[in-house]
Parts: structure tokens; sequence; C-alpha cells
């Protein structure tokens, strides 16, 4: 079994998960043990799950802005959140192929192998809300038709994502690829480097 036939089931149960009670503030309960890449997996797309719906209710054009903003504060936590844990599992990445014998022509690619990881687990949420919208019972027949011309888009890249994926790991693995870990480094999150913070002190 490949590492995106693993993951991708989890980002589906994380996300079944949450649609039983569709509520921004109920809480994550993670049935894999922690330690594990498969609770940091569900974890991950939790945090998109969560924040996929908090986008969608910011922008409510009768939101009342002092709602909104509270929203936006959630949002940027959130983000900070969705980083950190990428960096994790990209931890485990890591710590998994760091011992690779990495041959002298190996390359490295343009992305960590958790990023793109990263961006699996929030097409699994376009997947999920594009089929919502094509099983509308409310919408047009030419709604419904145009969301299924993009589903199939989204399946199709589905596939071509997972499928590069896991020849990364597979060429990374067989040390045709070499991997390098940068952290994010967010400089407005930090009270050090984000000159509106740090002017306050």
């Amino acid at each position: 079994m490949t590492f995106t036939e693993r993951a991708y089931p989890i980002f589906e149960q994380a996300i079944a998960a949450y649609h039983v009670y569709d509520n921004i503030d109920q809480k994550e309960e993670n049935p894999y043990p922690i330690g594990t890449i498969e609770h940091d997996l569900y974890t991950k797309n939790w945090i998109d799950t969560v924040q996929w719906h908090f986008e969608d209710i910011v922008r409510d054009p009768q939101i009342d802005p002092k709602e909104a903003l509270v929203l936006k504060r959630r949002i940027d936590k959130s983000n900070q959140d969705r980083t950190d844990l990428v960096e994790k599992i990209d931890s485990y990445f890591w710590t998994k192929y760091k011992d690779i014998a990495v041959q002298e022509n190996a390359t490295i690619n343009t992305e960590s192998p958790a990023w793109a990881v990263d961006r699996l687990s929030i097409l699994a949420l376009k997947i999920y809300h594009m089929k919502e919208q094509v099983e509308r019972p409310d919408a047009s027949e030419e709604h419904k038709a145009k969301c299924r011309q993009k589903l199939d888009v989204l399946l199709e890249q589905r596939k071509d994502l997972s499928t590069a994926i896991d020849q990364l790991l597979e060429d990374i693995e067989a040390g045709r690829k070499y991997m390098k870990v940068y952290k994010q480094m967010k400089m407005y999150n930090d009270a050090s480097t984000n000159p509106v913070l740090y002017a306050k002190k």
C-alpha cells in the first residue's frame, strides 16, 4: 500500500466525522494513537476541515464586524496550527529517510513531501464539497452539471497528485531525490519580527 493509499481514507474519515455535527466548535476526537503518522494526518485534515468552514462563514456579507474579527483571529491561529503540523509530518519523513544513501546525481523537489500531502488534504475537502453541490436537491440541473464537470477534474487531480507524491517518496527512498526541510518562518506571527507588534513594546 502506498503512502497516499493510507493517507487519503484518513482524510475522508476526518471530513465525515466533522460533518456529523458540522460545527466549527466541535472537539476533534482522533481515533488514532498519539505519536503515529495516522494521528497526525487525521489532525491535519481536521484543522483543514474546520478552517474550510471558517472561510465560508467569514464571507457572509451580513456577518457582524466584531464576529468577523474574532473569526479572523481563529483563522490566523488555524493557519499556524496547519503549518506546524505540516512541519511535524515532514519531520516524520525526514526521520524515516535520514539514513538513505543519496545518489551523486540526486535532485531536490520543488516542495517537501508534507506540503504535497497538505495539498492532497485540501483536495479531499474540495472533492467532498463539490460532491455536495452535485447532489444538492435544491440546485438547478445546470448548476449540478457544471459542478459534475468540476468534480471530474478534481478526481483526476487527486489521481495525479497521489501518483506524484508516491513517486516522490519512492525517489527519496531510492536516493534519486533528497529532501530538505525549511521552516516557514512566518514573520507576522512573531512579535519580534512584525513591526506592528514590536513597535508596541
